[in-house]
């Protein structure tokens, strides 16, 4: 059971960032297309957004397989590759 609740306490802190990250674009007071600034940030920001996205999905997925116990002591490769992610 600690398990799971660290993956849900994972999970929510994850989509607590990206939602932060989204009110973070909306009233940021420049744009992409304002300079060097605006494109490096956009681009840096966005894509560890989306790494981070992509991340709270393997471990939603993992969630689900591990309240189903489809992870043992010796097969949770699945598991594994999505916290190295």
């Amino acid at each position: 059971m600690e398990a799971v609740y660290g993956l849900i306490s994972t999970i929510l802190l994850a989509i607590l960032f990206t939602s932060l990250q989204v009110f973070e674009y909306k009233e940021a007071s420049f744009n992409i297309s304002d300079g060097i600034y605006g494109s490096t940030f956009f681009m840096a920001t966005g894509f560890h957004g989306f790494h981070v996205i992509i991340g709270t999905l393997f471990l939603t997925v993992c969630l689900f397989r591990l309240i189903n116990n489809h992870f043992t002591i010796l097969h949770h490769f699945g598991f594994e590759a999505a916290a190295w992610y």
